[in-house]
Parts: structure tokens; C-alpha cells; sequence
């Protein structure tokens, strides 16, 4: 096999995430996210579900970019109604891109800045981050591993709930209220298994050393006695991955 694509490598990793949920709605927002739930969908858990984007439950993933003569293969219609009852019911499990997270889990995906009416950068707004992350399980991609993304203190907006027992609503414990499941970057696999909800580390990528992982990383990570190594795609993963992005369009995905 040739040498392989460090995105090619986090998109099949990633693709685990949704591995043992059974039928739920996977939702991967932007390029590299949908691609893993799509690769999940066709070869790893076939009860999940995926939309086409709009308002339709496909029976197969879409392929990103220009699709030619291909058909979406519709099965059932899915409205907003109905995906905010999938919602609400936490049968659903998104990937999300935040441009901040913290030692917390909190993720932010609205501004860079100290001062909210004068951001240095602005962007989505939280939209329905926090809502999401209290009623669903989330997963996270950073392209880009480094302190400016893992910061050292809180990230300047919190849009998502985080495992922050300062910010922990009266009556509600962090594991009704919080479910990360894992973070996947250009350098790791993390989650948020470590004591206390710590964020720790779960497998390098190949020629990344925990060291490396640590000094990108604003905050103090669990390092296992044992961390394993990022597992090489399969044949079939990657002939999966050029049917569902045949213009490879991932390509760029990893900011390289």
C-alpha cells in the first residue's frame, strides 16, 4: 500500500465513533466529519442514519461535491420538527469543528476574543451548540492541533456544555448533562475518559510522540501507561472513501 494520507487516516479513525450506537441520527458537520459518519454508515454500523442535508433520510450516504448522474437514494422525509424531536430524544450524534476547546470539553464556536462586541474573530455564533450538547452525544475534529484551539483556560465563549462542574446547572450531575465522546486532530485521538473527566490520551498518529501531543495541547492531558498507534485504513476504507468523496475534496481538509 502506498503511503497514506494523514486525512484518509483520521476520517477512518473518526469513523469509529459512531461504532457502537446502534440506530441513531449521525450528523458531521463540515467535510471531514461527514465523511466519517458516511465510511460508518457503509462499512462499520449500517443501522445508522444520515440525511441528504436538507429534509430526507437516505438509505445510503451522499458523496460530497459534484454528483453527475448519481441519484439520492431518499427513504423517509425528515423535518426540521422531526429532527429537533431526534434531538430532544438524544438520539442523535454529532461532529463538530469548534475553533476552541478546554480542559473541560467546552467548545466554542462563535468568537475569538476577550471582548464579545470587539472579537478579534468572529464566527458562527453558538447557534444551537448549547442545546445539542445537553441533549446528544457529541465528538469533536480539530484539523489543527495546537494551544490556540486547546486552550489553557475557558474558551472565551462557551457554546457547548462541558464536563465544568462550576457551570454545572443546580439539581443535574455532568453525566446526565455532558457526553463527549472523542476529539480526533492531525496529531491524536483523545477523549475525555481520564480521572475527573481529565481529556486523555487515546492513540498517536504514526511518527507523533506524546510529547508533541502535550506541548500543542494549553492544558495538562492523561497520558495511559500504554498508548496505542492510530490504525493504518483498510483497502476497503479507502476504496469506500474515493466513492463517497470521488473528487477528493478531503485532500485539503487537514489545512495542508
Amino acid at each position: 500500500m502506498s503511503e497514506i494520507a494523514l486525512v484518509d487516516r483520521v476520517i477512518c479513525a473518526a469513523a469509529r465513533a459512531w461504532e457502537n450506537d446502534g440506530e441513531v441520527l449521525a450528523t458531521g458537520i463540515g467535510l471531514v466529519p461527514r465523511l466519517a459518519a458516511s465510511l460508518c454508515m457503509k462499512s462499520i454500523n449500517t443501522d445508522l442514519m444520515m440525511t441528504d442535508s436538507e429534509a430526507w433520510v437516505v438509505n445510503e450516504p451522499v458523496p460530497v461535491g459534484p454528483r453527475g448522474d448519481y441519484k439520492i437514494k431518499r427513504e423517509s422525509w425528515m423535518g426540521f420538527s422531526r429532527i429537533f424531536d431526534n434531538v430532544w430524544g438524544g438520539k442523535r450524534h454529532a461532529m463538530v469543528g469548534p475553533v476552541q476547546v478546554d480542559r473541560f470539553g467546552q467548545g466554542n464556536i462563535s468568537m475569538v476574543g476577550s471582548d464579545y462586541a470587539k472579537p478579534k474573530s468572529m464566527m458562527l455564533g453558538v447557534r444551537g451548540f448549547p442545546g445539542n450538547s445537553i441533549n446528544h452525544a457529541n465528538s469533536f475534529f480539530v484539523p489543527n492541533h495546537s494551544p490556540k484551539v486547546f486552550v489553557s483556560g475557558e474558551v472565551d465563549v462557551v457554546g457547548s456544555v462541558g464536563y465544568n462542574p462550576a457551570r454545572l446547572a443546580k439539581g443535574w450531575t455532568l453525566e446526565e448533562t455532558t457526553d463527549i465522546r472523542f476529539i480526533f486532530t492531525n496529531l491524536c485521538v483523545m477523549d475525555f475518559g481520564g480521572p475527573n473527566y481529565q481529556a486523555r490520551l487515546v492513540s498517536l498518529h504514526p511518527g507523533v510522540t506524546v510529547g508533541q501531543v502535550q506541548e500543542a495541547t494549553g492544558f495538562p492531558i492523561h497520558i495511559p501507561a500504554e498508548v496505542g498507534v492510530t490504525p493504518d485504513p483498510t483497502a476497503e476504507q479507502l476504496a469506500l472513501l474515493a466513492q463517497l468523496d470521488p473528487h477528493n475534496l478531503r485532500a485539503t481538509a487537514m489545512g495542508a
